[in-house]
């Protein structure tokens, strides 16, 4: 397992985080959707995990209605002081008018929930679930500001952000002289590489770590699903989440396979590979709903794919140019109208 620092901090955590989602007793919405693994389990999970060399593990005040966060803290026990718990807020199960975002006040009530339901005095990366259009940043950032003040946070990030979204949160947090956000965590696979356009270059512009969620697509890349079929009882069968081109989906799963056989490895194994070799990608979430899934996904740390592999899935899985990136570009001194004449 190797470690990177979190963005511009003194925070190592490993290339590898375990995802909680799973992590239930039964309640909530998640839990409908994913199953659940009960605390057996879950402890189970977390033991492999550290056993790896995780040690950071990602949760949220919504997941199972907040049993996520219990589970995972029982499962961590007297451990918790070598582990990086990060939490996030936005998102309730609750339908009052003030349950909803990151107002101080939202702040404030939820860190108290995690803290308690985590059984820990504080949390090690405080994360923003969601923009909130209707809160000004500066009353968002000046509450984050106040945790970590209070020493009930150690760092501040932020999640689902879009690239102006992201530098302008930088940018007001450095004009008000509080804590600024220090990772991005954002969707990332070999059939979603839109994040490459933009949040990407501007996390990496900034200083900013990354945690990607979603490495294997809801699934699609476990290798639960070809052309030829697909397993019923996964998940995404039923919930296709995060969206998918299809077709060139299972263009991107014939390349996965093929390489995958090649390295007498699983097809989800490369699937995580590639993107622990890609730039900007501080640490990777992976979860699971069974013990064999996570052991699985724990193994990609140990393929070493050739420049050849990443250049075959990069290609097969390349993003459409968009403007303004399909511009030409010129060097000083370079005379580019000339050249556009020409190439006409």
């Amino acid at each position: 397992m190797k470690y990177k620092s979190l963005g511009n901090t003194g925070l190592y955590v490993s290339e590898l985080t375990l995802g909680t989602m799973t992590f239930s007793e039964g309640g909530g919405s998640y839990a409908d959707v994913l199953g659940a693994t009960g605390q057996e389990l879950a402890t189970r999970m977390v033991d492999l995990a550290i056993e790896a060399g995780i040690n950071i593990f990602d949760t949220a005040n919504v997941y199972s209605a907040g049993e996520s966060e219990t589970l995972l803290g029982k499962a961590l026990g007297a451990r918790r002081k070598d582990a990086v718990i990060a939490t996030k807020l936005y998102g309730t199960e609750g339908t009052g008018p003030n349950d909803l975002g990151t107002s101080r006040l939202a702040i404030m009530r939820e860190v108290e929930a995690s803290l308690t339901r985590l059984g820990t005095d504080y949390i090690d990366l405080y994360q923003v679930h969601s923009f909130d259009p209707t809160t000004p940043l500066e009353e968002t950032l000046r509450a984050m500001d106040d945790l970590v003040r209070q020493g009930k946070v150690r760092y501040i990030g932020l999640s689902n952000f879009s690239a102006w979204q992201i530098a302008k949160a930088d940018g007001v947090a450095k004009l008000m002289g509080t804590e600024k956000f220090c990772s991005v965590q954002s969707y990332y696979s070999l059939v979603g590489r839109a994040l490459e356009r933009e949040i990407i270059p501007a996390a990496m512009d900034l200083g900013l770590g990354t945690l990607i969620w979603s490495p294997l697509a809801g699934g699609f890349l476990s290798g639960k699903f070809t052309r030829e079929g697909q397993e019923k009882s996964a998940r995404r069968a039923n919930i296709p989440f995060p969206p998918i081109d299809m077709d060139k989906g299972y263009d991107v799963v014939d390349v996965l396979a093929k390489i995958a056989a090649n390295n007498e490895v699983s097809v989800a194994q490369v699937a995580l590979a590639w993107l622990l070799h890609k730039p900007g990608v501080t640490s990777v979430i992976v979860g699971a709903r069974k013990e064999s899934q996570l052991v699985d996904n724990l193994g990609a740390t140990n393929v070493a794919l050739s420049d050849d592999e990443i250049a075959q899935l990069d290609a097969v899985s390349a993003l459409e140019p968009e403007y303004p990136n399909y511009m030409p570009k010129a060097d000083r001194g370079d005379d580019l109208m000339g050249r556009l004449r020409n190439d006409a």
